[in-house]
C-alpha cells in the first residue's frame, strides 16, 4: 500500500525510537520531566513565543486554547471550513460553552479585516461578545493552503483593535513557513497563541505543542490537567518530538512530491487537480463520474491510500514515508484503475 491518506501515518525513524528508549524522564505533572521541559523550550523558541506546553494531540491543543482564552457563552469567530468546527466533535461548545460564528473565507482561507470587523460582537447587557478569533494555517479543508503573513496580520490586527485575542491552528504551520519561505516565528508573530503538530509532516509518533505567553501557558497547563492531558514520564514520547523539530526543512520534499502527484493525476482523463501549495492534494473526480467515496475506493483497491474529502473530491497527503518513486507508482496505479 502506498499510503497517502495523511501525513499522520508516518512511522518513527530509528533515531526517534532510540531517543524514546534513552530519554531522561521525570513526572511531567510535577514539571520535572527534563525531556518534556527541553521540548517545550525549543518549541517556544522556534515559533518566537515565550512559553509552550506539550499536549497529546492537536485537537486537545486547540480546545485548550479556546477554553483558556474565553469565558463561557462567548462567541468564537472562525472560517466555516475550519478544523476546529468540522473535525473536533463540537468541542468548542461541549468543552468551553462557546457559540460559534462562522464566515466563508473562500480561497483566502482566513477572513478579511472587513469580515472580522463585521462579525465581531461587542459585550453588552444582552450579549456575551466575541471571545476569540481562530485562524488556520495551513488550511486543511481548503486544500493545504499556505496563508501569507500579510493576511494573518490583517485579520489579527482587526481582532486586536477590538481587544479580541487570536489563536492559530497551526497543525501544519511549518509547511506554510517552508512553502512561503518565511521564518515560522514571523508567520506566528501576529497571533496570541499557536498550536502545531509534531506528529504530522515532522514525523513524530505522537504529540503537539501549544505556545503563547508565559501567563497564557500557565493557565493552559491547568486546562490540560482538567481535560485529562496531564502526563507522567512523558519524556519517552517527547524525545521523538525533539527529533521532529529538526525535520522542518525536509517538508520541502513533501511539497515537491505533492506537486508531482498533482501533475500526474491532473493528466488522467476525468480528474481535475489544482497545483497544491504544500503537501495536500485535492482531486475532483466529477468528470470521471465518480463520487469522492467511489474514487477513494477505486484507489484503495489499486493499493493507494487516500480519503474522500467531499461529494466529488478526494484528499491525498504526501509524507516522509512516501518517495518520488512511490508517487509515480501511485499515479500509474490510479491511471490503470480508471482506464
Amino acid at each position: 500500500m502506498i499510503d497517502l491518506r495523511s501525513d499522520t501515518v508516518t512511522r518513527p525513524s530509528d533515531a526517534m525510537r532510540e531517543a524514546a528508549r534513552d530519554a531522561d524522564v521525570g513526572d511531567d505533572v510535577y514539571g520535572d520531566d527534563p525531556t518534556v521541559n527541553e521540548l517545550e523550550r525549543r518549541a517556544a523558541d522556534l515559533v518566537g513565543m515565550e512559553s509552550a506546553l506539550y499536549v497529546p494531540t492537536g485537537t486537545m491543543g486547540n480546545q485548550i486554547a479556546a477554553r483558556t482564552h474565553t469565558d463561557r457563552g462567548q462567541e468564537i469567530l472562525v472560517d466555516d471550513q475550519a478544523h476546529v468546527v468540522k473535525w473536533e466533535l463540537g468541542g468548542l461548545a461541549q468543552l468551553s460553552g462557546l457559540q460559534v460564528r462562522t464566515v466563508d473565507c473562500g480561497e483566502r482561507a482566513v477572513p478579511t479585516p472587513e469580515q472580522v470587523r463585521a462579525n465581531l460582537v461587542d459585550e453588552d447587557l444582552h450579549r456575551p461578545g466575541t471571545g476569540l478569533l481562530s485562524l488556520e494555517n495551513t488550511h486543511n479543508s481548503r486544500g493545504g493552503v499556505a496563508v501569507p503573513v500579510a493576511h494573518v496580520e490583517a485579520a489579527a490586527e482587526a481582532a486586536h483593535d477590538r481587544d479580541v485575542p487570536v489563536h492559530l491552528d497551526g497543525a501544519r504551520v511549518f509547511n506554510a513557513a517552508v512553502a512561503l519561505d518565511v521564518d515560522p516565528a514571523d508567520l506566528v508573530a501576529p497571533v496570541d497563541s499557536v498550536m502545531f503538530c509534531l506528529s504530522k509532516g515532522l514525523g513524530a509518533p505522537v504529540g503537539s505543542m501549544l505556545a503563547g505567553s508565559e501567563e497564557f501557558v500557565a493557565r493552559a497547563r491547568r486546562t490540560r490537567k482538567l481535560l485529562g492531558g496531564g502526563m507522567r514520564q512523558a519524556g519517552m514520547i517527547a524525545a521523538p518530538g525533539l527529533c521532529a523539530l529538526d525535520n522542518v526543512d525536509r517538508l520541502a520534499d513533501d511539497h515537491a512530491n505533492a506537486r508531482a502527484l498533482a501533475d500526474g493525476l491532473d493528466g488522467i482523463q476525468g480528474l481535475s487537480v489544482p497545483t497544491p501549495d504544500t503537501n495536500v492534494v485535492v482531486v475532483d473526480s466529477r468528470e470521471a463520474g465518480l463520487t469522492g467515496d467511489e474514487f477513494a475506493e477505486r484507489c484503495t483497491d489499486a493499493g493507494v491510500g487516500c480519503g474522500a474529502f467531499g461529494e466529488y473530491t478526494t484528499r491525498f497527503c504526501t509524507n516522509w514515508d512516501v518517495s518520488r518513486d512511490d508517487v509515480d507508482e501511485a499515479v500509474d496505479r490510479i491511471a490503470s484503475t480508471l482506464a
